[in-house]
């Protein structure tokens, strides 16, 4: 099959450094690289700051124009956020996708630099993030869920960015024209299967999100919004699955489809359906 592929290949990769700029170094250390990956994370943080503190001071979008929370509350959260994006990422990656490597050198959990985090970490890690600072402040734990759901994607859409410029998590071997030769993904044009998950999970399910806050006001029912952002997710990430290479120290679970991405995302479509279907009930007891 991949005898042919090779003269179908439109486009090469554009080889970006990965490394956005560097100083240093200094005093013997360094130098400091910052990465396009570490700036996608922060561009994500701060923007889905800004854009839930947008949310918070629109009366129109929440039910008799009550404001749910304070502006500052959401000042407080981002250090929480980031707490939890980054540990639970982290973590998520060692236990789900690369456990022997680290139960074999412990110390290496720690090499950030080093790259390897999974958004079902770091989701589980903002989740809790995100209650244990609602209930601290009084706030609907549902609406907190909400309000920081509904700037994510952005977030999402370019770390995926960052994964193309890295050549890393590439798709499967394709002939596609608009498939790229990776150069650390052997001689064959693949799937840009990062570029995808930029567009679904990114853009599309940013827009998608936005309908529903402010088209529909779908903020005036707690747990709607996150449960759309949940689904959502967990069904593009499922789609790219089939497109996109699996880890190659994990491989498939069976056959030449089942992935520990779609294992992972499958509850997150069922939890994210259910909390969609019982939204109005979070409704009335916050309205009681």
């Amino acid at each position: 099959m991949t005898e042919y592929l090779l003269p179908f290949a439109a486009l090469s990769f554009p080889n970006i450094d990965p490394v956005l700029f560097q100083v240093g170094p200094f005093f013997g250390f360094g130098p400091l690289k910052v990465h396009w990956y570490g700036v996608g994370y922060v561009v994500g943080i701060l923007f889905a700051w800004w854009y839930a503190k947008r949310l918070v001071t629109n009366t129109r979008l929440w039910p008799d124009g009550n404001l749910p929370m304070k502006p500052i509350d959401l000042d407080d959260f981002v250090l929480w956020a980031a707490i939890g994006i980054v540990a639970g990422g982290r973590l998520g990656y060692v236990l789900f996708y690369n456990l022997p490597k680290y139960m074999a050198n412990p110390i290496e959990v720690l090499y950030l630099q080093d790259g390897g985090m999974s958004f079902h970490g770091g989701f589980a890690g903002t989740t809790l993030a995100m209650i244990l600072f609602a209930r601290s402040r009084g706030i609907n734990v549902w609406t907190l869920f909400d309000v920081v759901a509904a700037g994510v994607p952005v977030a999402l859409g370019l770390v995926r960015c960052a994964n193309f410029i890295n050549s890393e998590l590439w798709g499967r071997v394709s002939d596609v024209p608009w498939a790229v030769v990776f150069p650390n993904g052997g001689p064959f044009p693949r799937h840009p299967s990062q570029l995808y998950e930029a567009a679904l999970e990114g853009l599309v399910l940013f827009v998608v999100l936005r309908l529903l806050t402010h088209g529909f006001l779908k903020l005036k029912k707690p747990g709607f919004i996150a449960g759309a952002f949940v689904a959502g997710y967990g069904l593009s990430r499922i789609f790219v699955e089939f497109f996109r290479q699996p880890d190659e120290q994990i491989g498939y679970l069976l056959g030449n489809w089942l992935t520990m991405g779609i294992v992972l995302s499958v509850p997150m479509v069922l939890v994210g359906a259910w909390a969609m279907a019982t939204a109005h009930r979070s409704a009335t007891h916050a309205a009681a």
